[in-house]
């Protein structure tokens, strides 16, 4: 058969950055799995994946400003593979500046080493970079444009003026970058690079040069997985000039979707296929092009009904997963309880440094919610509300003394607009955080949990009445960073914090799938869900098959009137808190069943699925 190069593409396809989760943790998994399968033999072992995606090199290049990441290839190895290097060098002589590096790491089983081999570029510099339009001189990145117009009418004169500008410019330039890469491995030598050095503008279809007679071609076969809108213009780019290339075009979301957010809902059962005119149109036309590629797949069923809606696509579902490595195989009892101990220890200490109160650390119950900063989508407002439901029903436990007297429940709301200078926040944060630091969003939930009254503070932390009516035992609390290891607040990895506390709730009003739950399910932490996650339809499938005492709970809020969706979140809380504060061995049965779940929801079918699509 040959030499076979599978091509995992994305924004986020690179090594770990200063970004939390979602895409790139989908990108990493499905690599990692996939190399792995290789490596022993499950599927074919002429295979090299490679992972495509943006390169930044410093500060100030990410088109993102709130991101701003910056990228390290610490720990990479050369790469080895000769017609790679090849393909490499004639991306250089079009002065597409590339870097190139082979990632190994253990299998999943730790029995051998897989590999995988990143291939970045760096797009900053089209404009620098000369070619040539239908035999006029432009800058390079002009050219890319220029031809996107002549192949598709897309008229990028109208967005790239726009806010989001230099992130269509740059979607554009990375699609191109990959698609030349893809054709260059093909053997489909480029129509572009002239004897005059200019790259030469629109390319040329293969047939229309005579196909590939009188070139060598290698016994080369090429595909490539492109996910989300930012890269799918490399399929659309790839089908005009009629490549041999596979391409396969995954949505984790549609544009619309998320600009109509929770009314999408009732978009989709009325029909309506207009576009909120708060969408970013330029974008929706770089998400159209998903229509070119060989497949398209999708990882919820929400998602697959808005695509159809407001692009006419469809395809198939491809859930996510969670990948597990060797050493995850059994929860660590000890490790668990020493990361609970540790939460609840720098909880005490913090609500010491903020407001001179003294707080049992076993007597705090630490629960979670993490999320993008979009406060409605993500249904903060319900979160919010039932969890003063929640505060009577724990009051009515201390009152009743089924639970001790002290027990006091610490919400940590994770979502901000980036990772902020840990120099700059207090001892005391998340208690305490300078306002100046805060973002509208940010600013918007602080102001939201103050509105309700769940808002830590001196006047609350001291009333140690149970009996009094304004006394509080659930708190919310807005934690404006992204978790690191030194972020001034827990000072943890995101999974750590995870481990460490009771139970975790996603009560998403708009949600396409909802990886964050299974990562909670990863570290043996119960959680709940909203029954619009494209996550509860995997999960209700799975359970049909599996009987299980309620590791998760689903709540519904699509059918259920509002306040009474509020009762069933707040009761789902006090669930897993009643059940981890007076019966230690069925909450360990929770934890171990929410474990087992998300090892049911691996990455290996999925990845199966992709790979004979891609093959």
């Amino acid at each position: 058969m040959g030499k076979r190069y599978i091509i995992i593409a994305g924004e986020e396809g690179g090594p770990a950055s200063n970004k939390l989760g979602g895409i790139w943790n989908v990108i990493s998994s499905e690599t990692e799995t996939l190399a792995t399968m290789i490596a022993k033999g499950e599927i074919d072992k002429e295979i090299s994946v490679l992972v495509a995606g943006p390169y930044y090199p410093h500060s100030g290049t990410d088109w993102n400003k709130a991101m701003d990441r910056v990228t390290t290839l610490e720990g990479v190895e050369p790469i080895t593979d000769n017609e790679l290097k090849k393909a490499l060098k004639t991306l250089e002589r079009m002065n597409i500046k590339t870097h190139a590096g082979v990632r190994k790491f253990e299998s999943d089983d730790g029995a051998i080493d897989a590999e995988y081999t990143y291939v970045l570029f760096e797009t900053n510099n089209f404009d620098d970079i000369n070619g040539e339009f239908m035999g006029k001189p432009m800058t390079l990145s002009e050219c890319i444009k220029g031809e996107a117009w002549s192949f598709y009418g897309l008229d990028s004169t109208k967005f790239e003026k726009e806010e989001y500008g230099r992130a269509y410019t740059h979607f554009l330039n990375l699609s191109y970058s990959i698609s030349e890469l893809a054709r260059i491995l093909a053997g489909e030598n480029s129509a572009m690079d002239g004897e005059d050095g200019l790259l030469k503008f629109p390319a040329v279809p293969v047939e229309a040069k005579g196909g590939n007679k009188g070139h060598e071609i290698p016994n080369r076969r090429v595909s490539i997985h492109c996910h989300e809108y930012w890269v799918f213009y490399v399929a659309a780019r790839l089908k005009k000039l009629l490549s041999s290339v596979k391409t396969v075009a995954t949505f984790h979301a549609t544009i619309p979707g998320r600009a109509w957010g929770y009314n999408t809902l009732e978009k989709i059962k009325s029909g309506d296929a207009t576009i909120d005119p708060k969408a970013r149109i330029g974008l929706t036309k770089l998400e159209e092009f998903a229509r070119y590629a060989d497949k398209v797949t999708f990882v919820g069923e929400s998602t697959r009904r808005e695509a159809t809606l407001f692009y006419g696509i469809d395809g198939v579902v491809v859930r996510n997963g969670i990948r597990f490595k060797h050493e995850d195989v059994d929860i660590d009892w000890d490790v668990k309880t020493e990361t609970r101990e540790r939460v609840q220890q720098i909880i005490a200490r913090k609500l010491k440094l903020a407001y001179n109160v003294n707080v049992k650390p076993h007597n705090i119950i630490p629960i979670y919610t993490i999320s993008r900063l979009e406060l409605e989508n993500k249904g903060y407002p319900d979160l919010l509300d039932s969890l003063k439901i929640l505060d009577r029903i724990v009051r009515h436990h201390i009152l009743t003394g089924t639970i001790e007297k002290d027990v006091i429940v610490m919400c940590f709301m994770i979502t901000a607009h980036g990772a902020k200078d840990p120099e700059k926040l207090p001892e005391s944060f998340p208690f305490e955080y300078p306002d100046e630091l805060l973002g509208e969003g940010e600013l918007k939930l602080r102001e939201m949990i103050r509105e309700r009254g769940l808002m830590p503070n001196d006047e609350l932390m001291h009333l140690h009445d149970p009996s009094n009516p304004h006394q509080r035992r659930v708190f919310a609390v807005d934690y404006s960073q992204w978790l690191n290891k030194n972020d001034k607040g827990f000072n943890m990895a995101p999974n750590e914090f995870f481990r460490g506390c009771v139970a975790s709730i996603f009560p998403s009003r708009y949600e396409p799938f909802l990886l964050t739950a299974l990562e909670s399910a990863k570290e043996a932490t119960p959680f709940i869900i909203s029954s619009i996650c494209g996550l509860s339809d995997a999960i209700t499938k799975l359970k049909r098959k599996v009987l299980r005492m309620g590791d998760f709970l689903i709540v519904d809020n699509i059918h259920l009137p509002r306040d009474e969706m509020l009762v069933d979140y707040a009761l789902s809380l006090e669930y897993f808190i009643h059940t981890s504060l007076t019966d230690k061995i069925k909450y360990n049965l929770l934890c171990s069943e929410a474990f087992e779940l998300a090892k049911d929801m691996n990455w290996k079918e999925p990845v199966k699925q992709y790979y004979e699509m891609l093959k």
